[in-house]
């Protein structure tokens, strides 16, 4: 199987992993974070998925599965809101869950799978 690493200046590799591979039809996103409020931090999260959907040959609308994981379920309407206004419809397969604890501080982490 081809399996390619895909990374710039704005999303580089680090040493725990990528922001995406591509293999033959499909394109793996690492997790995208977001800061501030939950709408906020939705939106940037989203912003930064469409910019590494971008560099694999992908777009939104070829999106077939996010996964996002919440700081705090209490925060999943006003999430579920900014998610829903930012997508293409039809709307794509998707599972939320609660984590402990996110990286850098996140209070929101959204990950995908797309067709290329």
């Amino acid at each position: 199987m081809s399996l390619e690493i895909l990374s710039n200046e704005e999303f580089p590799s680090k040493p725990h992993n990528s922001p995406a591979v591509r293999v033959p039809g499909l394109l793996f996103c690492s997790g995208q974070i977001g800061k501030g409020e939950i709408k906020a931090a939705t939106i940037q999260a989203l912003s930064n998925l469409k910019k590494v959907l971008e560099l694999g040959g992908s777009s939104q609308s070829q999106v077939v599965k996010y996964n996002i994981f919440l700081l705090d379920m209490d925060d999943f309407d006003a999430m579920n809101e900014a998610f829903v206004a930012a997508l293409p419809s039809p709307k794509p397969a998707r599972t939320c869950v609660q984590a402990a604890k996110l990286p850098g501080g996140a209070i929101v982490e959204i990950e995908c799978i797309a067709q290329v």
